[in-house]
């Protein structure tokens, strides 16, 4: 049940990282959704944060968060 908690919040805060605007509130989404994620399948949660980070912070250079005006 631990994980499943753990799962959804990082599904959940995966979501709300493409509706940041800045890439320091994308980074700072990406790495909760990392860390919690990272926990979850019981590995280590510092690099889960910061590869999240890092995964927030350029998603709008990749085009997967990229805002349509």
């Amino acid at each position: 049940m631990r994980n499943t908690k753990f799962i959804l919040a990082a599904i959940g805060l995966s979501a709300l990282a493409g509706c940041m605007e800045t890439d320091s509130q994308r980074a700072l989404a990406g790495a909760a959704a990392g860390a919690v994620i990272a926990d979850a399948t019981d590995n280590n949660a510092v690099a889960g944060a910061a590869l999240g980070a890092g995964a927030g912070a350029l998603c709008d250079d990749a085009g997967i968060c990229r805002r349509s005006y």
